[in-house]
């Protein structure tokens, strides 16, 4: 049975157990996943394959997927260093006089994994030491070529804009949690019954969606890293949230009021039958939410509906045309690792790769918090998959990373990191 998700279900580090061994899509037996990279490897390793040369670039996936785990090992901060003093070292940076035919090619690749990484990760780029780092790196290059230097410019200018962006997220985000506090007694009645504001679901369904884009367009896939890393071993109560989850923190909340609205607009009507109506109305803006690709409200509205003040109306319930609410709630079925769930998140990823319009495109495959994908289940999971066996984010020097592995942890991520970049223009009225 769904449940809510508050800040003291996140992970926990112990008890961990492999993840199950059933195939994941793409996987095959023997082949490495990202071509080009080892099977496994140490940490310094990877650093390397990270690095650019004159002649070689690493895949754009390998990009992602080390970035977003590496900082379970080391901060984002040191790697840039390490990366810059690699590339210092390879491409002899620091002699009086460079070879400028291997700068020429060696410079445009170091600037564009410079600029994925500042598109991708852009809050690795707030302290002032790792600007430094930049600024050195292009006062090497530049001589060879004065665009260098113009280009780090405008990198610069994007990442700034970008940081300010992200700045402006938490607070507003946040901000609308908050409770509402009144300087004097508030009036007897400031309920507005929900079916009195909007009657269709689908119209609800859509503005839920819209909703959680805000909210999801502002959270960096490194949050729900972060998130475990922040956790306390020895105190399984206490919140993984911090200032750099703050985004993250929003969206858990979010869910957790729209659990609680559910619940409370089913309780508010005195009589049976207008309490079965307001079920059945929110089972059908569940399943609108099914089909546009909204699993995070999915969960919400079937999580508020198994809340206990809901679930006790035996005689509400007994008024209810339960059919689809039970179709719903098995797509959301814990069992086998949320393979129900899982399942219609790949045929809604496929369904937006393949749409036409953007309203087809709309939430497909928004995720749910208490998914597998990415929630604390998952992170269990992932991080059983990153070291192996160990419950310590910390490996030894000797350890080694099985890429693949990492490779298939992050995907979630990267897909997360791509949603509600840019939301849909809001409709007043359903398309036809």
């Amino acid at each position: 049975m769904p449940r809510t998700l508050s800040a003291s279900d996140m992970v926990t580090r112990g008890s961990l157990s492999p993840p199950p061994t059933e195939p994941t899509d793409g996987e095959q037996a023997g082949q490495p996943l990202l071509d080009g990279a080892p099977s496994s490897a140490s940490l310094d390793t990877l650093i390397q394959y990270l690095v650019p040369t004159a002649d070689y670039y690493p895949e754009k996936a390998y990009i992602f997927t080390f970035l977003l785990s590496s900082r379970l090992f080391i901060e984002p901060q040191e790697l840039l260093a390490r990366v810059c003093h690699l590339c210092i070292e390879q491409q002899q940076l620091d002699k009086p006089v460079l070879d400028k035919a291997q700068v020429r090619k060696f410079g445009p690749k170091l600037l564009q994994l410079l600029a994925e990484w500042m598109e991708t990760f852009p809050r690795d780029f707030q302290e002032e030491s790792t600007i430094r780092h930049l600024k050195d790196m292009v006062g090497r290059i530049a001589p060879c070529d004065e665009a260098y230097r113009k280009r780090m410019q405008q990198l610069l200018q994007a990442l700034h804009q970008k940081l300010v962006a992200l700045g402006q997220g938490p607070e507003g985000v946040l901000g609308a949690d908050k409770p509402i506090s009144y300087r004097t007694k508030p009036p007897a009645s400031i309920h507005r019954e929900l079916l009195g504001v909007c009657s269709d679901p689908y119209m609800l369904a859509q503005q839920l969606t819209h909703v959680e884009l805000e909210r999801l367009r502002h959270i960096g896939p490194e949050e729900f890293v972060q998130a475990f890393v922040n956790k306390d071993p020895l105190a399984g109560t206490k919140p993984c949230f911090s200032d750099k989850t703050d985004n993250l923190e929003a969206y858990v909340k979010w869910f957790n009021r729209l659990c609680y609205l559910v619940a409370t607009e089913i309780c508010m009507p005195a009589k049976k039958k207008q309490r079965a109506q307001v079920i059945e109305f929110f089972i059908d803006v569940a399943r609108e939410c099914f089909n546009i690709g909204n699993f995070n409200s999915l969960m919400a509205i079937i999580s508020g509906m198994n809340m206990s003040p809901v679930s006790r109306l035996k005689k509400t319930w007994a008024k209810v045309k339960t059919a689809k609410f039970f179709v719903l709630e098995h797509q959301m079925d814990p069992t086998g690792n949320f393979y129900n769930y899982r399942t219609a998140l790949r045929g809604a990823a496929h369904r937006s790769l393949t749409a036409h319009s953007s309203r087809e495109k709309v939430g497909q495959g928004l995720p749910g918090p208490q998914s597998s994908s990415l929630g604390p289940g998952g992170l269990h999971q992932r991080t059983w998959m990153l070291t192996g066996q160990s419950t310590d984010p910390t490996p030894c020097p000797s350890t080694a990373f099985v890429i693949d592995s990492l490779f298939l942890v992050m995907l979630p991520y990267l897909h997360a990191s791509t949603m509600g970049n840019s939301p849909p223009p809001k409709t007043d009225q359903p398309t036809p």
